[in-house]
């Protein structure tokens, strides 16, 4: 990728595509694989499965790039497709959905220096995170997803699941409710870091 095409925005970038520049749709899926990967680690327990999802995704997203309004922000919108995606692959699957969180996307570090303790912190905490979000319900978990880790706003979390922007604030602050209960309710312990 050069560095042009780097200081690129997504929506110009998707505005080029629309315009022909079809190699510029390679960049923004460079840009979005890792993260709707780690979105389908959400829904979905095969990382092979997760691969052909994205996969999908990005077929769905190029065919519909016409669609897109360059003067909106191309990741609510690639997300709804995401979202759409992932609930359709769940409903065809018959293993059904994981309820894993990426707490590497949470914390990248902790204040310790040393690369083993932190590492081991980490590890204790994602366990934590990973047991606890595993208890509460799917449109709890994936709300609290879009919101802290892949740091959506109010209005692209509405875009995307389709609920008003005030559900979208009691969801949130229900789920971290029901988090919290889930948790003290089967003694999960939260580390000190």
């Amino acid at each position: 990728m050069n560095s042009n095409t780097e200081s690129l925005s997504d929506e110009e970038l998707a505005g080029l595509v629309q315009k022909g520049d079809t190699d510029k749709f390679g960049v923004l899926m460079e840009r979005y694989q890792a993260k709707l990967f780690r979105y389908g680690k959400k829904f979905l327990y095969d990382s092979d499965n997760i691969e052909d999802v994205v996969q999908d995704v990005f077929i769905k997203t190029y065919q519909n790039i016409n669609s897109f309004d360059v003067n909106q922000r191309f990741s609510p919108w690639i997300y709804r497709i995401a979202h759409n995606t992932y609930v359709n692959a769940i409903k065809k699957s018959s293993v059904g959905p994981m309820y894993l969180f990426d707490f590497d996307a949470l914390v990248s570090h902790t204040v310790v220096d040393d690369p083993i303790v932190r590492e081991k912190e980490q590890r204790e905490m994602k366990d934590v995170v990973d047991k606890g979000l595993s208890l509460i319900e799917p449109k709890y978990r994936e709300i609290l997803v879009l919101y802290f880790i892949e740091e959506l706003s109010y209005k692209e979390i509405s875009d995307i699941l389709h609920i008003p922007i005030g559900t979208v604030g009691v969801r949130i602050m229900r789920a971290k409710e029901i988090l919290r209960d889930a948790m003290e309710k089967t003694n999960i312990e939260i580390p000190k870091i």
